[in-house]
């Protein structure tokens, strides 16, 4: 990802994240899919109201799918409204799509989203990241590391 792009990810209005992505696995290669939505989600998105939580992406037919993304129903919506929790197809480039369906062969390898976000041209837009996933040792690892920043920073505040 080049820095034009994390720009524009820091601008967005909108940028819900998955969390626990980072402390659950080695997020080894990212990709930008946007998503094909339907009716009230792209409102809901753009309040905000939309969870990573549990949601993960599976290569079916040479399309991926992100399954578990909840967004909830628009306040505003009426009989159309959308379903909570659904299938939610992610536009990649063919070559995109074959390299991740090759990647995710391997064990231990699976595709998560980290972030949703509204790109300049107000289209809801999705980081998705090759990933492998973490022993408990590496939590451990990782904790010690984000809590040795955290000392530094206190040290440096103090000074």
């Amino acid at each position: 990802m080049n820095k034009e792009q994390q720009l524009l990810r820091k601008k967005s209005p909108v940028q819900i994240k998955n969390k626990k992505a980072s402390f659950e696995y080695f997020l080894v290669e990212t990709f930008t899919a946007g998503i094909v939505l339907t009716g009230t989600e792209i409102k809901s998105i753009r309040l905000g109201k939309a969870s990573l939580v549990d949601a993960y992406c599976v290569v079916i037919n040479g399309e991926v799918w992100v399954k578990g993304m909840s967004i909830s129903p628009y306040f505003y919506g009426s009989y159309s409204n959308h379903e909570m929790i659904r299938d939610r197809k992610l536009l990649l480039t063919k070559r995109e799509i074959r390299r991740l369906a090759e990647a995710i062969k391997q064990p231990g390898f699976t595709i998560i989203p980290t972030l949703v976000f509204i790109d300049d041209h107000g289209r809801a837009k999705m980081d998705i990241a090759l990933a492998r996933g973490k022993k408990l040792f590496d939590k451990r690892q990782t904790l010690k590391e984000k809590e040795d920043r955290r000392e530094m920073d206190r040290a440096r505040k103090h000074y």
